[in-house]
């Protein structure tokens, strides 16, 4: 899909035909050729349907600095929604995270702080502490919670990325890429609704027991910026420069930013603005087809029932240049001949979408319901009208 959008619009002039009495007017959709960054990598994605809207880089293995929290912190919700840990659960906090450098959340050595606590100094504070301490909670040593990192990475098909610690403290061997990122930040909103919308929050509060409550900020700046921005982190080391994984929705249409390798918190921020405003402007995320829209009907023969509906069994979305919705055709092909017994769900077709000649979109069509086979005699004579229908036809 990357091809086509640069084929036709980098730059380039996209054609509609709109109605307009009895006359046909091209009205004509302009696509600028995506922003340049100063980054050492960056991707755009659509989240609903992960087309790639703009990309440099973006398969290259980098540092992530603290983006490797995401990953901890998608970890972490997991094994609180599975019910493993429990956000009231009291964490115990070792010598190895209270004396981690860098950024932190300020807990101390020998005390206990709510998971939900953590999750937050995690989260918002982008604590190097907090994400040690649940690190080994979960697993019981910060190398035990990589190898389940590394798993849990191979599973998301993150296949140019390795941990070599929960918090992006620079080591060698420990990289990822903008790729592997916006998939990892896509299954954090698709799998963690209720946790991801800790990301949106702006600050958070901590103090040890007998300590001064510290209040600090989120680092990303894009939340103070831009209402429609609700995650997602920051991170930043000298290697791996300025980094910052961003989200927003507008409308019906979320995107995700990944921008790596800049030179301060501010061009961090403003690249990755860069990249969601040509996101917003130019492209939508357009439903075609809603789960379980009939789209076609078809004979069975030898069923207990000879008609049966065929249906999309998803949504079904596409990532199109804002305003093309109407110009989308759709061509389907079903089975020739449709013999029962029929299970719920089947596929005995396809619908293929096309824009401007181009297919975006092919979807399997599935049977509504199931059909049983009739009785001997009724398919016999349905066996003999399908013989005359095949004789005749050829």
């Amino acid at each position: 899909m990357l091809t086509f959008f640069k084929r036709l619009f980098v730059p380039a002039t996209f054609l509609l035909l709109l109605a307009h009495g009895n006359q046909a007017i091209a009205q004509q959709i302009i696509i600028p050729a995506p922003p340049q960054l100063a980054a050492s990598s960056y991707l755009l994605i659509d989240a609903a349907t992960g087309e790639v809207l703009v990309e440099n880089n973006a398969n290259e293995p980098l540092p992530p600095a603290s983006l490797t929290k995401i990953m901890s912190s998608y970890i972490f919700s997991g094994e609180v929604e599975r019910g493993h840990i429990n956000m009231t659960d009291m964490v115990p906090v070792s010598v190895r995270a209270w004396k981690m450098g860098g950024s932190r959340m300020f807990v101390r050595e020998g005390t206990e702080v709510s998971v939900e606590d953590l999750l937050r100094g995690v989260i918002i504070q982008s604590g190097n502490d907090a994400t040690v301490a649940l690190a080994e909670y979960i697993a019981g040593s910060e190398e035990a919670f990589v190898d389940i990192m590394n798993q849990q990475a191979a599973l998301l098909g993150m296949t140019n990325t390795q941990f070599q610690n929960s918090t992006g403290w620079p080591a060698e061997g420990h990289f990822t890429t903008a790729w592997d990122l916006s998939l990892l930040a896509r299954a954090l909103i698709n799998d963690h609704p209720e946790h991801y919308e800790i990301y949106s929050e702006k600050e958070f509060t901590y103090g040890a027991p007998g300590e001064e409550p510290k209040t600090q900020s989120n680092r990303n700046k894009l939340l103070f910026r831009d209402k429609s921005v609700d995650g997602i982190k920051t991170g930043h080391t000298n290697e791996a420069g300025y980094c910052l994984v961003a989200s927003a929705v507008r409308g019906d249409m979320r995107l995700i930013s990944v921008v790596m390798g800049t030179r301060s918190e501010n061009s961090r921020a403003d690249e990755s603005q860069k990249l969601l405003a040509h996101g917003f402007r130019y492209y939508e995320t357009h439903k075609q087809y809603s789960l379980n829209e009939v789209l076609a009907n078809t004979r069975v023969w030898g069923g207990q029932d000879n008609q049966l509906n065929l249906v999309v069994n998803e949504d079904v979305l596409m990532t199109i240049p804002r305003g093309a919705g109407k110009n989308v055709k759709a061509e389907i092909t079903m089975d020739d001949t449709i013999k029962a017994p029929v299970e719920q769900f089947q596929q005995l077709g396809e619908v293929t979408l096309t824009l401007d000649g181009e297919v975006i979109a092919r979807k399997p069509l599935v049977a509504e319901k199931a059909v049983s086979e009739a009785g001997f005699f009724a398919r016999l004579w349905d066996s003999l009208k399908l013989f005359f229908v095949n004789l005749f036809s050829s």
